[in-house]
């Protein structure tokens, strides 16, 4: 039984070990191997103590007791067109995909960022990733481009945007 909850400080661990695993089935063949094997569990763990005590919102998935997945999102970090909320992060364990968690997530984000007064989101997503497909069927619309430089290779980025955030929470 999958159940998303907010996260708390306790999930620290458990939200590590998902962004690094992620990372590595992600965007292997795309970032650099030895970017990819520098990542560390443990050091994430301390990053994340201290992201989860920020003004951000951050939920969990949680299948029979085990954390599968995450997502975060808050304000925008950097001005992209009118676009007011940010979805900074969401991965899942190879394992956990290709079932709804990814959607289900992605509605508690949204519905809490509605919550909060924000009105629309961006994501930014490497142009390589398998998974971008995943928020063109979430209907994003695809708003910008960037470079931008992991483990010493630049890539593109590419920000799809929710220009109506109340889209993401209506039942289709």
């Amino acid at each position: 039984m999958i159940s998303i909850r907010a996260a708390t400080e306790h999930d620290a661990v458990a939200i590590s070990h998902v962004h690094v695993q992620s990372w590595r089935t992600t965007y292997a063949g795309i970032v650099p191997e030895e970017y990819l094997a520098t990542l560390n569990e443990a050091e994430r763990v301390l990053l994340w103590r201290e992201w989860l005590t920020r003004d951000i919102q951050v939920y969990v998935a949680d299948l029979d007791g085990e954390i599968v997945g995450f997502i975060s999102g808050g304000a925008i970090r950097e001005p992209v067109q009118t676009y007011d909320a940010e979805l900074y992060a969401i991965y899942l364990l190879e394992q956990a995909q290709r079932q709804g968690i990814g959607t289900a997530l992605l509605k508690e984000l949204a519905e809490s960022l509605l919550s909060k007064g924000f009105t629309s989101m961006i994501v930014w997503v490497l142009e390589t990733n398998p998974w971008r497909n995943f928020y063109v069927k979430s209907s994003a619309q695809i708003v910008t481009t960037k470079d931008i430089e992991i483990g010493g290779v630049m890539l593109l980025e590419v920000s799809y945007g929710w220009p109506e955030l109340q889209a993401l929470t209506s039942p289709k």
